[in-house]
């Protein structure tokens, strides 16, 4: 445990002197919330209608940016070498990463919900969105933190990870859409789409570390 936390701690840190992925993360995701802004009427019955998908659409296409950053900054300085000659397992390299693109995901998430209810007038104030969030940005961070580090080893990572990562998130963040709007429109997630995203979350908490195993091997 102690590796996980000392590799997320180091990222926290970098984060803090360089702000590469949170800003670039946050700044994808106001703007799509600003442009869909102009793009629709925002009355009360509208915004509950389109908030899910605007939400998490920012929150997805942020993510990728922010992900394609870390390990674009863990390859610039060789940072990925030096976790490879440590003496921990490459599991908790891999939880130490996820854990670090999951916390700067919360970060995007905490700034930007208050953000877009603001902009459209329309309060986000239900908890059921945070058992929702949690739930998805885990997926998210999980399976990205694991393609990126294989579009790392591509020449075109750019482009190879979101090719890689979004067939396979896809269900997770339908998840996520609908279970948002079932807790905007007052209905309850519970039924099917947060069990539907548990499974997923714990499906690929098990299977990435050991793909990330495999890869960083070969």
């Amino acid at each position: 445990m102690l590796a996980i936390f000392a590799i997320l701690w180091k990222d926290v840190v970098l984060e803090l002197r360089t702000k590469d992925i949170v800003v670039s993360a946050l700044v994808f995701a106001l703007l799509v919330i600003v442009v869909f802004n102009f793009a629709i009427t925002p009355t009360p019955q509208t915004v509950a209608f389109v908030a899910p998908g605007i939400l998490w659409t920012a929150f997805t296409f942020g993510g990728v940016l922010g992900l394609n950053r870390s390990i674009a900054l863990e390859r610039e300085s060789g940072g990925m070498h030096a976790l490879m000659l440590a003496p921990v397992s490459r599991d908790l390299i891999f939880f130490g990463k996820m854990l670090g693109s999951l916390l700067f995901m919360l970060l995007v998430e905490v700034i930007v919900f208050p953000v877009f209810a603001v902009l459209y007038n329309f309060s986000l104030l239900l908890p059921g969105l945070i058992p929702v969030a949690a739930l998805a940005t885990v997926a998210i961070a999980t399976i990205g933190t694991l393609f990126s580090a294989i579009a790392a080893n591509t020449r075109s990572r750019e482009v190879m990870l979101p090719l890689l990562f979004f067939p396979v998130v896809v269900p997770a963040v339908i998840a996520a859409v609908e279970a948002s709007t079932a807790v905007i429109q007052g209905g309850s997630p519970f039924d099917r789409w947060l069990p539907f995203l548990l499974a997923f979350d714990a499906l690929f908490l098990v299977a990435c570390p050991f793909a990330f195993h495999l890869i960083v091997e070969e």
